[in-house]
């Protein structure tokens, strides 16, 4: 086995077993197969990578960040670089202002006496515990890690500590944010953060830091250089003033619950989930409110859709109190009379076009006596009477996994109204009517607005973002436009006019490139067409005259997939790329459903009886030659033929459906591109891309208008993306038709979740 089929074998072997990993309770000869061949590309033998793993795993250590109870709040990875207890690991594992310690391998335990060192843009920390005579790492030489070698990482996923798993580098990134990353071939799960990734040799090259957001098994590691640097300039902190970073000042603040509260340039954050029932967390303010009446407010931002944070007040410091707060795009009054859901009075549940998802929205809250008035960026939201509780603390809630952001928590007798005054906004309105868009602002512009209160800043930034809004309307309202014009052109290329049996096939080349532009409004389908028509004629100036069928075929396999190097998509199968006829021109790869459709036309341009076969869970390509035995071609797998055998074979191995000889059947248009598309909708699924999978959806209902499953599912997109009428329309369609298999009374539900989002939006 060459070097390169080498690589190739071991990350085929990682992408499709990613559950092989070897911690303390696992037999080696589980993971004998992947070691063989990690073991061979390093040139060392089995029982030597497994010593080198035994012993490496002696410098792992355990690093746990404690919460207020003393408890874990995380738990991540590290190892050991100096024998006198320095520690290397990620800085977001240690966390801010908490506790950190560390459990060796041989289970001793130790605080961390000081943070020897940080570097927040890598995520890089070094940390010191009170232990001598251990077995540190070794380094590597910087940048020293070629792209394809073959490497082993050692944590702690999920708890299970000291496990280790092998891989590749696939490449080198720049993050984002300024990080030099690894990239690994290995997946990377929580509490592998900060781990060791070691060469065949021992050596480490950088600590496990992401896990990928496209593939489980993709992961990144920043460099260890950065390591070496804060070892020769370190930044030390002693832990007593580590727990003052990024701390609430408790002078003011009393937090509850076991989550992570953090103070920075004037804003509180808070992550985590707390223990109790609801994973309710309080942040109670130690000043003490007026007397009644009085009003509170604070900016929230909540990064979760589903998250829940926001005001508490008349609280008794414990699980009693009021709540307003945003949950799940709803501004929501709460009554708390206790630790459970029992005691939990929701007193009113509203939703409003005033607050908006993802930014900061301003709540406040005006008590007295009688009532309970609750606003949403100064605009009257809910009021409720007599309230139950009066008097008690106020302050902050959370709720669930929710991460929020508070800044500006205020009370007072009266505060001021932030909202702008008619006339401000009007004048706003006015100049954005009349603004030079072309020129900076002129200076009696600015002076004008400056002359204003601080209202006039505040309606700019919002007369900003309703031109945001209304341009993003525009741009969906032209994506939108150039779907439904590629959809009739679809329709068209599909369906021929001509219904006599002998009617040309369906030009299957031009109907993926349309599905490709649905994606694309830059892509010319016409351009691509004719790139493929210079291919076809390429090849048949190679054929020579007189060949037969099967000759022709053996011509076409080689130019296909030796000369023109099309091949089946490994590394990479499931990207959308893969499912892009264009790109699979471009790129050479493929998919088997878009190989097989490039397959069938350029056989069918040269004269041969072509058709797809849509075995399930692999498309292949079926050619009839003039004898009539009809031959089965793995475009997938370079032109491979294929027996009946190994087609149920394909079929048992991919679907593990039972056999029927209805798949042998060659597939219509239709067909081929309903699988294009719901291929590109599970691809958009799995990124939880919601426009992209309702452009799928609504395409197959122009096809296929009588599918229910494709009603419903298209129903369910438009609820998320408050696309009501078309979402109400579908479920109507539902219950008009009532066909058999479908619970009516959940469509009538997902009906009523529609006309509860019409009543709020009107």
């Amino acid at each position: 086995m060459n070097h390169f089929k080498q690589i190739v074998l071991l990350s085929f072997l990682l992408v499709s077993c990613p559950s092989l990993l070897l911690s303390q309770e696992t037999e080696p000869k589980e993971m004998s197969e992947v070691i063989d061949v990690a073991t061979q590309l390093a040139g060392i033998s089995s029982e030597q990578f497994l010593k080198m793993v035994k012993d490496a795993q002696e410098s792992v250590v355990v690093v746990e960040m404690e919460g207020r109870d003393g408890k874990p709040l995380g738990i991540g990875s590290g190892f050991i670089i100096s024998e006198d207890g320095l520690i290397a690991t990620n800085l977001h594992v240690i966390g801010e202002a908490r506790p950190v310690r560390v459990r060796l391998f041989d289970e001793r335990e130790f605080p961390v006496t000081q943070i020897h060192g940080t570097n927040s843009t890598q995520d890089v920390a070094i940390i010191a515990i009170n232990a001598n005579k251990l077995t540190p790492l070794k380094l590597a030489q910087p940048d020293s890690l070629k792209q394809g070698q073959p490497i082993f990482a050692l944590g702690n996923p999920w708890g299970l500590e000291h496990s280790v798993v092998t891989g590749v580098v696939s490449g080198f990134r720049e993050h984002d944010d300024g990080m030099s990353l690894i990239q690994l071939a290995i997946p990377i799960e929580q509490g592998n953060s900060g781990g060791p990734v070691m060469d065949m040799q021992g050596r480490v090259h950088g600590l496990m830091t992401l896990k990928s957001r496209v593939t489980d098994n993709l992961g990144y590691a920043v460099k260890a250089n950065v390591v070496r640097e804060l070892l020769d300039s370190p930044n030390p902190v002693p832990m007593s003033r580590w727990m003052t970073i990024g701390a609430l000042n408790s002078r003011i603040w009393e937090p509850t619950g076991d989550v992570n509260w953090k103070h920075r340039s004037g804003v509180i954050s808070v992550s985590g989930t707390s223990r109790g029932f609801g994973g309710r967390a309080l942040c109670l303010s130690k000043l003490t409110p007026p007397e009644l009446p009085f009003e509170l407010a604070v900016d929230v931002k909540i990064e979760q859709e589903d998250g829940a944070a926001g005001l508490v007040f008349h609280s008794d410091g414990g699980d009693i109190h009021y709540g307003f707060y945003a949950s799940s795009g709803l501004l929501r009054l709460t009554r708390f009379d206790g630790p459970t859901v029992y005691s939990w009075n929701v007193l009113s549940d509203v939703r409003s076009r005033h607050f908006h998802a993802g930014e900061w929205n301003r709540l406040k809250v005006k008590l007295t006596e009688e009532t309970i008035e609750c606003y949403c960026n100064d605009e009257l939201v809910l009021t409720h009477n007599q309230p139950k509780l009066s008097g008690g603390r106020i302050g902050l809630v959370k709720f669930r996994h929710t991460t929020a952001q508070f800044k500006r928590f205020e009370f007072a007798t009266e505060l001021a109204n932030e909202k702008p005054t008619e006339a401000t906004h009007q004048r706003v309105v006015e100049l954005a009517n009349i603004i030079e868009h072309r020129h900076p602002p002129e200076m009696d512009t600015v002076q004008e607005f400056t002359d204003f209160d601080h209202t006039g800043l505040k309606a700019l930034k919002t007369q900003a973002k309703v031109l945001e809004k209304r341009a993003e309307h525009l741009r969906q309202l032209a994506r939108e436009v150039h779907e439904q014009q590629i959809r009739e052109q679809l329709l068209k290329a599909i369906r021929s006019e001509d219904s006599e049996e002998d009617a040309e096939p369906v030009n299957l080349l031009r109907a993926s490139l349309l599905i490709s532009a649905l994606d694309n409004s830059e892509l010319v389908p016409q351009e691509y067409e004719k790139l493929f028509d210079q291919m076809v004629e390429e090849f048949q100036e190679t054929v020579p005259s007189g060949a037969d069928d099967k000759e022709k075929i053996t011509l076409l396999n080689e130019f296909l997939f030796k000369t023109q190097g099309f091949h089946g998509s490994r590394t990479n199968y499931y990207h959308a790329s893969n499912s892009y006829i264009n790109e699979a021109i471009d790129d050479r790869e493929g998919l088997p459903l878009t190989l097989s459709i490039l397959y069938i036309e350029f056989a069918r341009r040269v004269g041969l009886d072509a058709a797809g076969i849509g075995l399930p869970g692999h498309f292949i390509a079926r050619v009839v030659p003039k004898d009539g035995t009809p031959i089965y071609i793995d475009a997938f797998e370079e032109g491979k033929e294929m027996s009946l055998l190994e087609c149920r074979q394909k079929v048992r191995e991919f679907s593990g459906f039972p056999w029927s000889d209805t798949y042998l059947e060659p597939q219509s248009a239709e067909n081929i591109v309903l699988r294009m598309l719901r291929n590109l909708i599970r691809v958009a699924n799995d990124s939880d891309d919601v426009e992209a999978s309702l452009c799928y959806v609504r395409t197959i209902l122009a096809i296929n208008p009588d599918s229910v499953d494709d009603r419903l599912y298209k129903a369910v997109l438009c609820l998320r993306t408050n696309r009501i009428e078309d979402g109400l329309a579908e479920t109507e369609w539902v219950l008009t038709e009532a066909p058999e298999g479908i619970e009516l009374q959940r469509v009538r539900e997902l009906r009523n979740a529609f006309l509860e989002k019409q009543a709020d939006f009107e």
